[in-house]
């Protein structure tokens, strides 16, 4: 019996809601050394066509190895679930395709306004923003609730 559910209107919902919310995430990246993967927590925020956007330091492990592979994965997970068994709360695995954002003072004005003690760094040289554009991803909505994503049901269309 396959465990996974036929994608639908709630799923997408559920899933568009975890990345609205998310601040942070687990971020898994290759190492361009070993190939060992390598996962760690980043700050993220959403671009308004609802890529995940990071603002990493050049000076990280994972931003070298993202400029080596742009292959990523991003755990999303309800941060605001704390009471009870934390495997029965929504959570969003994402492979995703990593790319060097390009400067963009309206991208910059939005990390600062949800992020205001970025200011201490969000200027220094080595700091670049990311895009992590999905691919796919898995969402488990609790017991019992899994489904496959594919990168439309994880964006939002940009604004008309």
């Amino acid at each position: 019996m396959d465990p996974i559910r036929p994608t639908d209107d709630q799923a997408r919902a559920l899933a568009l809601n975890l990345l609205a919310q998310m601040r942070h995430a687990a971020l898994g990246t290759l190492d361009p050394d070993t190939g060992t993967p390598l996962v760690t927590r980043i700050a993220l925020q959403l671009d308004p066509d609802g890529v995940p956007v990071a603002l990493l330091s050049g000076l990280a492990a994972h931003s070298r190895a993202l400029a080596a592979d742009p292959r990523a994965g991003l755990l999303v997970t309800d941060d605001a679930a704390t009471k009870g068994d934390a495997m029965t709360h929504a959570r969003l695995s994402m492979l995703t395709r990593a790319e060097p954002a390009p400067p963009d003072p309206t991208r910059r004005a939005r990390w600062l306004a949800h992020d205001p003690k970025a200011t201490i760094y969000i200027d220094l040289p080595d700091f670049r923003f990311w895009r992590l554009v999905p691919v796919s991803g898995q969402l488990n909505g609790g017991f019992g609730r899994a489904f496959r994503l594919t990168a439309a049901d994880m964006t939002k269309p940009p604004a008309a």
